[in-house]
């Protein structure tokens, strides 16, 4: 398995910052009433990484609007590690249901030639699914394509971060317990594929935070913020550290009000808040969860 020495703070933690949202970023300035042209991503991620990057053992970007433009503007701290996010920003979905590819040249060759210090893959897929109405096995068809991108990281030596996230098909719906329970069985069958860290939806509490890290074995896991409320999201970072994270991965919970705010209030809001924001879930790692070298044994 890789290091992941790079992305992580001294003590072993991850403190990652996600900023290589596209179209939710793009929806998001929009629903704010604030441009969002292209141009305008780049500024706005510009911004966020400008004030943030330097108290973050990492950031997450996509490579268009995020690592070239960071880097061509210096916007990013000079230790910091950068996850590229390799899947395709347009899903392919069939009768309404996520179906998982990676595009060719989205590798981990690509990343390395990039400037990435680990590649980040999402993934939208119901761990229980069997067959489709298509008949095609979209479980299936996720596994592999993972594995592939695991394969492929191993074999170049650039750390694999997958992020699996469940999503049923349409007329299927789950209540917030068999959610939170399919969150779990998702990153069991993911973590069989050997990845360097997975980064997972909350699970639901003290005890499946705990079921994870048991069930995982020497995977490493980190807690993604699903756009969750700040001082919720601090409560539950916690709670994973406390039974067996090894750090957090976030974005929203952290920066998501600035999208609402011209540039200039834009960065001295998240020079201010976001920053005091991230400086206190940073803190939380002095003192909880464990490191990635601890869980890798």
């Amino acid at each position: 398995m890789n290091s992941l020495a790079a992305i992580a703070t001294t003590n072993g933690r991850l403190a990652v910052l996600a900023m290589d949202q596209r179209a939710t970023l793009r929806r998001m300035l929009t629903e704010a009433g604030r441009p969002a042209a292209d141009d305008d991503m780049i500024a706005f991620k510009l911004d966020v990484v400008g004030a943030l990057s330097p108290a973050s053992s990492g950031v997450l970007l996509d490579l268009e609007y995020g690592v070239q433009p960071a880097r061509q503007a210096g916007a990013l701290a000079d230790d910091v590690g950068v996850l590229i996010a390799a899947e395709p920003a347009i899903k392919r979905k069939v009768d309404g249901e996520y179906h998982t590819f990676i595009e060719d040249d989205k590798n981990a060759a690509w990343v390395r030639d990039s400037g990435g210090d680990a590649l980040k893959f999402l993934v939208q897929w119901d761990p229980d699914r069997v067959t489709s109405g298509t008949g095609t096995d979209p479980a299936q068809m996720a596994l592999d394509v993972v594995g592939g991108i695991v394969a492929d990281c191993a074999a170049i030596g650039v750390p694999s971060v997958i992020e699996p996230l469940v999503s049923v098909a349409p007329g299927r719906e789950l209540t917030k317990e068999h959610q939170e329970a399919a969150v779990v069985r998702s990153a069991v069958r993911m973590a069989e594929l050997g990845m360097d860290l997975l980064k997972i939806e909350w699970p639901g509490g003290p005890a499946a935070c705990a079921s994870v890290s048991d069930q995982l074995g020497p995977v490493p896991w980190a807690l993604l913020s699903a756009g969750v409320a700040y001082d919720a999201f601090v409560e539950r970072t916690t709670i994973a550290l406390d039974n067996g994270a090894c750090g957090f991965i976030a974005g929203r919970a952290i920066w998501g009000e600035a999208v609402a705010m011209n540039g200039p209030q834009r960065r001295a809001w998240l020079g201010d808040v976001a920053r005091t924001r991230l400086d206190r879930l940073c803190a939380l790692l002095e003192t909880h969860g464990r490191s990635w070298q601890e869980v890798r044994g």
